[in-house]
């Protein structure tokens, strides 16, 4: 596995990555390889496209949990569809005093999250093996977030029931998906749409900034 295009990528994006969290990072990657074998995790099987693809994309969100505009005061974080830990494995690592919900309705994706925890020691991670409309939490999240997960209205939609009332949508997304724009329900409003560069990508990659607009919460 190549440190070097981790820790290049990582100081591209503006990110100071500490030595335990480099080391955390590539046994991730490591341990996705490993299990993809058997399991199927993702079609992306080389280790270089892995760091790239993965690793770099999920860690081009880090910068944003600092401006507060896009991020709500809580530190309550769901990844829904999460598949293999993305983007939330590599942010839990990368942002230790946030706390990671990790959601996907697929067991053996599952089982690979609660083994990745266990052996990361990430204290930070709780895999949730449920399907997204069926999941009740006891309390809500102030960034709900999905890469690749489903169109902007069946996330905002699928989801409204886990988001705290000022909390935001985070949707990852390659092109900037004007239709899907066009097509979203007037009580959900985009407020940043952002456009992303991530180091060892070509493919066009955006962030997506909703919130919910109603006052009915019940």
């Amino acid at each position: 596995m190549d440190g070097d295009r981790l820790y290049q990528g990582c100081e591209q994006l503006g990110l100071h990555l500490t030595g335990k969290q480099g080391e955390k990072l590539l046994a991730y990657a490591e341990l996705m390889i490993k299990w993809n074998q058997t399991y199927n995790l993702t079609a992306i099987k080389s280790p270089e496209a892995v760091i790239s693809h993965h690793l770099l994309d999920s860690l081009v969100l880090a910068r944003f949990f600092v401006q507060h505009e896009l991020m709500p005061q809580g530190k309550e974080i769901i990844d829904v569809g999460t598949g293999a830990g993305l983007p939330g494995i590599p942010l839990s690592i990368m942002l230790p005093g946030y706390r990671f919900s990790l959601l996907d309705a697929n067991g053996k994706k599952s089982r690979f999250l609660v083994q990745a925890k266990i052996e990361l020691g990430l204290d930070n991670c709780f895999p949730i093996n449920q399907r997204v409309e069926e999941y009740q939490p006891e309390q809500k999240y102030d960034i709900v977030m999905s890469r690749a997960f489903a169109s902007l209205t069946d996330f905002f939609t699928m989801c409204r029931h886990l988001i705290e009332k000022d909390g935001r949508f985070w949707a990852m997304k390659g092109k900037n998906p004007l239709g899907e724009l066009r097509e979203l329900p007037p009580e959900y409003e985009i407020v940043h749409s952002l456009t992303l560069k991530v180091p060892g990508m070509e493919k066009e990659r955006h962030l997506l900034v909703g919130k919910y607009q109603q006052t009915d919460w019940s």
